[in-house]
């Protein structure tokens, strides 16, 4: 049976009292916190090592820059502790990961609920775009929902660990376009060109997410399973078997409007911005085409309430395997986040 953690009585900066230990990662931990200044629950995030190469400092720093942006956490004190000389970073308490709730709807969502998932996250990455940055890692656990209140039919971008500048703040010109580069981000969602070493632009966001909704409406994606002696010929199998995959294939049991999503986003050159008001549009369309009720209930909030969800609104043609046990393939560590 595995040892719990006993936490002991601890305050933070005479305001965070820390209540629980939530999770941990390479890069720190993250507690359950009172705030005695605000009078609420709070995530609080602690730097393992105490030099200067946190991360801490850096992700403060940005989400300050997204603070006021909807589906952004909000920051609420980020500091040094005195007694250990560790960064911290007090923030906003979020519910669980769009991963997490996929394996607790049986492996897939239903087309419903992708499509109001879809329109939050494609708004998410907008904004983020519109900060003149690019995310450069989705993945379902960089996606969360809010804990209290309306708040749990919010969706959140979280972890900016990985975002770079697409333009420069000075000048407001796109960056260069360069090659040979290393693959940056979750190797499953990564976008073709990016296998390839290019620099990311916006197109490679969407690239992303276009897997990322293929993942939740069938449950795998057509690369997954590929084995490989090492971690660098396995890439090169995803990169040969995305580059090989088309949008047909891709889309293949899935409304037509799945496929013209795919053209408008593999049809964009490197600082091509986005239409992210067609890319909305055309998943609203076919939304209230199929009559659904935009009424913010996804799949686990009737799951929650005892209904079965497991093929309500489901594309009939979604007939896939199970997932495969070899499902994160990652050049870095998974950062932690604010999680219960």
């Amino acid at each position: 049976m595995e040892e719990v953690k006993e936490i002991q009585p601890r305050i933070i900066a005479n305001r965070f009292e820390i209540k629980e230990l939530l999770g941990s990662g390479s890069f720190g931990e993250v507690y359950l916190a009172y705030d005695k200044q605000l009078n609420q629950e709070v995530g609080l995030k602690i730097d393992i090592n105490a030099d200067e190469n946190s991360q801490l400092p850096r992700e403060a720093k940005l989400l300050q820059i997204f603070q006021g942006g909807e589906g952004i956490p909000k920051l609420f004190w980020s500091g040094v502790e005195q007694q250990s000389n560790k960064n911290v970073i007090a923030m906003e308490l979020l519910g669980e990961n769009l991963e997490s709730l996929l394996v607790k709807c049986g492996g897939k969502f239903s087309l419903k609920t992708v499509l109001m998932l879809a329109d939050q996250m494609i708004k998410r990455i907008e904004y983020v775009h519109s900060k003149g940055f690019v995310y450069r890692d989705l993945k379902p656990e960089n996606f969360m929902m809010g804990k209290k209140g309306k708040s749990q039919q919010v969706v959140y971008l979280i972890d900016f660990g990985l975002i770079k500048r697409y333009k420069d703040p000075k000048t407001n010109k796109h960056i260069p376009f360069r090659d040979n580069k290393g693959l940056i981000g979750t190797a499953r969602y990564a976008s073709v060109n990016t296998h390839a070493g290019l620099e990311q632009g916006r197109r490679d966001d969407f690239e992303s997410l276009i897997y990322l909704l293929i993942y939740f409406l069938k449950g795998r994606l057509p690369w997954q399973g590929i084995l490989a002696e090492t971690k660098e010929k396995k890439y090169e199998k995803l990169k040969l078997h995305k580059a090989s995959t088309t949008n047909e294939v891709l889309c293949d049991g899935l409304p037509n409007q799945f496929i013209q999503f795919c053209k408008l986003i593999r049809g964009l050159k490197f600082e091509d911005q986005p239409n992210y008001f067609k890319l909305k549009q055309i998943l609203k369309e076919l939304f209230f085409e199929l009559g659904y009720s935009w009424d913010y209930v996804y799949d686990w909030t009737e799951l929650n309430d005892g209904i079965n969800i497991n093929h309500i609104n489901q594309v009939d043609a979604l007939n896939v395997n199970q997932m495969d046990n070899n499902q994160f393939i990652t050049d870095k560590q998974p950062q932690f986040i604010c999680q219960m």
